[in-house]
């Protein structure tokens, strides 16, 4: 009951930036199950592209908003919300205010040579998700907005 408090006394902006997150990392985790890596990679941008690394006009607090809530929500939430969901959630939300910014994904090598993927999400200079650990890993892909 102390998680339903501590939400209900959340500024309303946050209360909605959370639900927010939930709903789209629910649809990255399905999306993510159900569908095949191309069609995923369809809605992620146009491949090997990035956004600017200037922020423009995209304030640092609605960065820091949109980090937070995603991160919190994928601690909540009774499902895994990996790298690649939260990646995908972040992205989602910055889209909707139209706000650019580029999804990355690497691969590693661990010691026993076994393949590992990571995923994270950058606007402008920030990294807004999958900062731990991203160091390690050699980046495959890029995706960001189409330019029109």
């Amino acid at each position: 009951m102390s998680r339903l408090r501590k939400f209900l006394t959340l500024p309303h902006s946050d209360r909605g930036c959370l639900i927010e997150a939930g709903i789209w990392l629910g649809i990255a985790r399905l999306a993510i199950l159900v569908l095949p890596f191309r069609w995923l990679a369809r809605g992620f941008g146009q491949q090997m592209a990035r956004s600017p690394e200037e922020a423009g006009a995209t304030s640092a607090e609605l960065l820091d908003h949109i980090s937070w809530a995603v991160a919190t929500a994928s601690r909540r939430l009774p499902w895994d919300c990996l790298c690649l969901a939260q990646a995908m959630a972040g992205k989602a939300m910055l889209k909707r205010r139209g706000v650019p910014s580029t999804l990355y994904l690497g691969l590693a090598k661990d010691g026993e040579a076994q393949l590992q993927a990571h995923a994270w999400l950058r606007c402008g200079e920030r990294i807004l998700t999958g900062q731990q650990g991203m160091a390690g890993f050699t980046v495959i892909a890029t995706f960001a907005e189409d330019e029109k």
